[in-house]
């Protein structure tokens, strides 16, 4: 499935690829961007396994790529959803919300240190 890079939303259209300035309907990203694009790689020269494409420093911006090419993609979550997850893992840790679900904040320290 073609999916957007950002929010995972599926991009339906009868068209093969996104228009150069399409964005997603949820999220308003770049669909006609490196990052959906299936010769995207971070650790090739470029950023593309394409040797003699041109350099471009946006990869999430809408660009004028002729070789870009929709990347199918699972369902898994966007690489967005890693750093929400880091975010709520980070408020567990430094007690905004315990197990159950009871908000945590001074008064818990107040309580432990006194005033």
């Amino acid at each position: 499935m073609k999916r957007c890079h950002k929010c995972g939303s599926e991009w339906i259209s009868e068209k093969k690829q996104p228009a150069v300035k399409e964005y997603c309907a949820v999220c308003t990203a770049y669909l006609h961007c490196c990052l959906n694009c299936r010769f995207h790689d971070p650790h090739a020269h470029n950023q593309c396994y394409i040797p003699n494409t041109e350099w471009v420093s946006d990869r999430a911006g809408g660009n004028f790529c002729d070789e870009f090419e929709f990347a199918d993609r699972d369902a898994t979550a966007p690489a967005s959803m890693g750093k929400q997850r880091a975010h709520e893992a980070l408020k567990g840790l430094f007690g905004d919300v315990d197990d159950e679900g009871i908000k945590k904040g001074p008064d818990d320290f107040k309580e432990l240190f006194g005033d």
